[in-house]
């Protein structure tokens, strides 16, 4: 695994929501070797432990990343602290990003919440060939519908109270693509019983599919213990670590 640890400048920093970050970083070198899926570890100010944050869009151009983030608590809220123009100490790109199928012609992106942000690079990577499906609690947690919008991509919104979109879970549009249309993929990123749901209903069907993992992580390149899972490779039950193996695996490994 090849990685970059630096001083990175903030170029652009908005609030999406209530708790919700999103910040442009200057790191081309990262830019540069980053892929959908991956995320940074970035260390808040004072603090020993780095946070993991999805990297939710890429520019190699002009050499910038996204990041969409939940505040929740003192090393998110240190993060979120920061302005424009000050420096991230930030590592990264790291772990195992989604497998790109250039020839697919109809995929499904699934993100629950804080989940959504991953899907966003795969929005634009798929475009018009990709159906976003968000979830989020109410309407007052709804983002980036409109970056998925010019994407290209077919969009479907679903809120657990109805007050956005349609009042449904992610996995019943999900059931509806699936009987009426050939779809060649499957990513999606969220909370863990989301993930479960969607895997068992991509594998009964047969269809390739990715999960983004979270975890609770501690070095983010593989050598501590911190974020081990339960996997099946080849038919044999064994561990893996959710930033070196994942955050993205195959749908068909994960030992839920």
């Amino acid at each position: 695994m090849e990685y970059t640890k630096s001083l990175y400048p903030i170029v652009k920093k908005e609030v999406l929501g209530k708790n919700i970050i999103s910040m442009n970083i200057l790191c081309p070198d990262i830019a540069d070797a980053a892929e959908p899926g991956q995320f940074l570890h970035i260390l808040p100010d004072g603090m020993t432990l780095r946070r993991p944050i999805s990297i939710c869009d890429i520019n190699k151009e002009n050499g910038n990343l996204r990041i969409v983030f939940e505040v929740k608590h003192e090393g998110t809220e240190r993060i979120a602290a920061k302005n424009v123009g000050e420096n991230l100490d930030v590592l990264g790109p790291l772990g195992h990003g989604f497998t790109l199928m250039p020839n697919a012609e109809n995929v499904i992106l699934i993100g629950g919440g804080i989940g959504n942000p991953p899907m966003l690079t795969l929005a634009k990577y798929y475009g018009n060939k990709a159906t976003v499906i968000s979830g989020f609690r109410s309407a007052e947690c709804v983002i980036l519908q409109d970056e998925f919008n010019r994407s290209g991509a077919k969009s479907v919104l679903c809120t657990d109270n109805g007050t956005a979109g349609r009042k449904a879970l992610v996995t019943e549009p999900l059931k509806e693509l699936i009987a009426n249309e050939n779809v060649d993929a499957i990513y999606a990123c969220g909370p863990t019983p989301m993930l479960k749901f969607i895997s068992a209903i991509a594998n009964n069907a047969y269809i390739f599919c990715e999960v983004s993992l979270e975890e609770r992580m501690g070095c983010g390149i593989g050598a501590c213990l911190v974020c081990a899972c339960k996997l099946k490779k080849e038919g044999k039950d064994v561990m893996g670590h959710v930033c070196k193996d994942g955050p993205v695996f195959s749908s068909k490994e994960v030992q839920w």
